[in-house]
């Protein structure tokens, strides 16, 4: 793929991530990219709206394949969704909590706003749970019982992580983490 795309996209998914949609510019990504403004409107003729979809489905795509790999490298559900939970606050706290929650604030921005970037989020979401629900199917949970932990699961991260954010602490996601692990511990004996 071209690296000048490539490049957009990157810079487009980490401003997004940490400043939302509405506040990122099209300005702003060409100056971080380093790219020139023809470059964008090349790669992306629909301009912010279909770059953003982009950036909301590259992110999703990265995040989903960490969830999947940290979930395959422990045998133990419980364990292993505290683990990845763990790792993501790792994550937040080294970005000094500028990042985690990559489509959040996207995802609420545009839930009623464009229809184009909601179905990238919901895509998106939908993704992760399937990845969390795919690790509990293969532990023996009933396929209902693992969509809907999968769904809480996405949910409790989702607030956790805006609480961690908000605070400045990694506390909420460390509390999130030990809940889960309980909860799903509990429901799989």
């Amino acid at each position: 793929m071209n690296s000048t795309r490539e490049e957009i996209i990157k810079t487009a998914c980490q401003l997004i991530e940490s400043q939302g949609y509405h506040a990122t510019g099209l300005n702003q990504i060409i100056r971080e990219s380093g790219t020139p403004k023809g470059s964008l409107y090349y790669y992306f003729p629909d301009g912010k709206e279909e770059l953003a979809m982009e950036a909301i489905l590259r992110t999703g795509s990265v995040v989903s394949e960490r969830i999947h790999s940290c979930l395959n490298a422990i045998d133990d559900p419980a364990e292993a969704v505290r683990q990845f939970i763990l790792t993501l606050a790792g994550h937040v706290a080294t970005s000094e909590f500028r990042a985690g929650g990559p489509i959040t604030t996207v995802a609420l921005e545009s839930a009623t706003t464009s229809e184009r970037i909601n179905a990238a989020c919901q895509e998106v979401y939908g993704s992760w749970r399937a990845a969390f629900a795919d690790k509990l199917l293969l532990s023996q949970f009933a396929p209902e019982r693992a969509r809907r932990l999968a769904a809480l699961i996405i949910a409790a991260l989702e607030g956790a992580i805006v609480l961690s954010r908000t605070a400045h602490s990694i506390k909420p996601l460390h509390d999130v983490a030990e809940e889960l692990a309980l909860l799903i511990q509990d429901a799989h004996a």
